[in-house]
């Protein structure tokens, strides 16, 4: 059984609005928190309906800010909001996706000024995007879900995708795969099991070369 990762979202989205309406009634004076910081890792609701992770935000070669995701969290045109920061409003949309196909990614663009991007989420700094990762290598992931958690590197699955023994359940979907600093795969879906059955997802090279071949946004993409 194969089982994406992104997970539904409306009682989450629900409650995140309440918490914040809290608190701003007549005569209460907040401090404006900024822009949400959204880097690999950052958890994200999608139209409403789904949580998901992002792998990785930078930007393309028309110096438009985008990022990535995975495919089945939405469809072209979705949009996207901050989990951590609900209340900022959407922060961007999908401007492409192939829920699918063997890739299953999206690619975010954010709107102006609505994040600032980051290149370390939790325990995951990216610096770099590499070759597909291979057996015996010890891969670590971030999620929304389940965090930061580390497993060995099976290979190739099929069709440009890696397996992995790390731990990832719903909502992870999208998550970065770094082996050290360098991003080399996207969480996509689990075998069997979630946290145990092993995890698949699209190598983060045939990824790009997909975005360079399509000329559209993200290509070119390089991130911050």
């Amino acid at each position: 059984m194969f089982t994406k990762l992104a997970k539904v979202a409306r009682a989450a989205c629900a409650g995140a609005l309440g918490a914040a309406l809290l608190g701003t009634g007549a005569g209460v004076v907040q401090a404006d928190p900024g822009p949400p910081m959204i880097g690999g890792g950052s958890g994200i609701i999608i139209d409403n309906t789904e949580l998901c992770t992002v792998t990785t935000v930078g930007h393309d070669a028309a110096g438009r800010l985008v990022g990535l995701t995975a495919g089945h969290c939405g469809e072209q045109g979705s949009q996207v909001w901050a989990e951590q920061d609900r209340g900022a409003g959407v922060i961007g949309h999908f401007a492409y996706s192939n829920p699918g196909a063997a890739l299953d990614y999206a690619v975010i663009q954010f709107d102006e000024g609505s994040i600032i991007p980051v290149n370390r989420i939790g325990n995951t700094t990216i610096t770099e995007i590499g070759a597909p990762a291979t057996f015996p290598m010890t891969g670590c992931k971030e999620g929304r879900t389940t965090g930061n958690t580390c497993g060995i590197i099976w290979g190739n699955f099929q069709n440009d995708n890696t397996s992995t023994q790390m731990c990832v359940a719903q909502g992870d979907s999208g998550g970065p795969v770094v082996v050290g600093t360098t991003l080399v795969a996207m969480v996509r879906a689990y075998l069997v099991v979630p946290c145990f059955g092993p995890e698949v997802g699209p190598n983060m090279s045939a990824i790009v070369n997909d975005m360079n071949a399509r000329a559209g946004v993200g290509a070119g993409y390089y991130p911050i």
